[in-house]
């Protein structure tokens, strides 16, 4: 197969969707990589690291797209990449199309088959493909939110962790799967006062044994998230519904209540968001101020640790991209039924339940 990796073009995204070994593994597998000048410079790797591992460097987007038939990247695919989709081209990515009408449509025009990182899941209900990705986010929450309280950043001027004779901040998670917890693990690391909002009493035990006492856990309900928030120097959301848009569990009125120079950070923010008051931001231009309290929204968190980012990734996504470049989608889809849910565009197809549900979009059942 001819496998195409482009240089990302979302605003500030530096991570690159396949890393040399990556390529070199690829290649000797029998296929053909090409990667697009300069697509891994963001993460420091030059070129000639692709070419040594046997890629071939094209000049433009366009040049990449028209050369390969399977399409690795990392973030969801912009206008200009969804122009370059023709129906032969299996694009393999982050997608999150439930909050995105604009994509969802722009690839089921295109006529091309769209699998999605964040849905590829085994029966155990985890997943993979979105887990260091999550793992790296929640622990961004944590650091950007502790700078986003100092006063030169706009917030109220508080250390997260205190030092003696002083209060600690009071931290909020709401949402506490992989992204949640490691939130909660830099917010405890930090020597904040962490509360920890769950629907699942299960993993609310789970955490009171991990942290050993030392947070809080409270069951999601209003009146619990209400509390807690008002009370919060800084809240993170966390929420997710996998393929699905993110509930808005934090109000406006909420954010109204909160004292003036806190912070809020939406993890979720690329599923829509679990907080009423967010909307995606970039890494250009991370914050803004609704009623006094500080919001970051990026929704490509990752993005400012791309090195990090690219390798936690491109180790998790290179099983698949083989077997997709070894056996297609189809033989793929009927060997693997984790990766079967993957697929949320076949063919012009929306074939993603749930997304169509959110987007009020026809649904067609997969037939593979």
């Amino acid at each position: 197969m001819k496998i195409g990796v482009p240089r990302e073009i979302k605003n500030n995204e530096n991570r690159v969707g396949l890393v040399p070994g990556g390529v070199r593994q690829l290649v000797h597998d029998g296929h053909e990589v090409f990667i697009e000048n300069n697509a891994g410079v963001g993460v420091g790797i030059e070129n000639e690291e692709y070419i040594n591992a046997g890629a071939k460097i094209l000049p433009t987007l366009e040049d990449v797209f028209a050369e390969s038939t399977m399409i690795i990247k990392v973030k969801e695919p912009q206008a200009r990449e969804i122009a370059c989709l023709r129906p032969h081209h299996i694009l393999y990515t982050y997608l999150h199309l439930a909050a995105d009408y604009e994509q969802t449509t722009g690839l089921m025009k295109s006529g091309s088959t769209s699998i999605a990182y964040e849905t590829i899941q085994p029966d155990d209900g985890s997943l993979p493909l979105l887990t260091p990705m999550s793992e790296v986010a929640g622990r961004m929450a944590t650091q950007v939110g502790a700078a986003y309280l100092q006063k030169d950043h706009g917030g109220k001027g508080i250390l997260l962790g205190g030092v003696p004779g002083t209060r600690r901040a009071k931290v909020t998670v709401i949402g506490c799967g992989i992204a949640g917890t490691n939130a909660i693990k830099m917010a405890m690391g930090m020597g904040a006062d962490v509360t920890a909002i769950d629907l699942s009493t299960k993993r609310l035990a789970e955490l009171d044994d991990l942290f050993d006492n030392r947070i809080t856990t409270l069951f999601s309900n209003i009146e619990n998230i209400e509390t807690s928030v008002v009370a919060s120097d800084l809240v993170i959301g966390a929420v997710l519904v996998p393929g699905a848009k993110a509930p808005k569990l934090v109000t406006r009125d909420m954010i109204s209540k909160m004292d003036k120079g806190s912070v809020v950070v939406d993890i979720a923010v690329d599923q829509g968001g679990c907080i009423e008051t967010c909307k995606p931001t970039t890494h250009q231009n991370p914050t803004f101020d609704i009623d006094g309290v500080v919001h970051y929204c990026v929704a490509n968190m990752p993005g400012a640790v791309p090195r990090t980012s690219t390798f936690a990734l491109t180790n998790v996504t290179l099983k698949y991209a083989r077997m997709i470049a070894s056996m297609g989608v189809e033989e793929a889809a009927k060997m693997d039924p984790a990766f079967r849910k993957g697929i949320n565009v076949y063919k012009g197809d929306l074939v993603y339940e749930q997304v169509a549900v959110d987007l009020d979009l026809p649904y067609t059942a997969l037939k593979i």
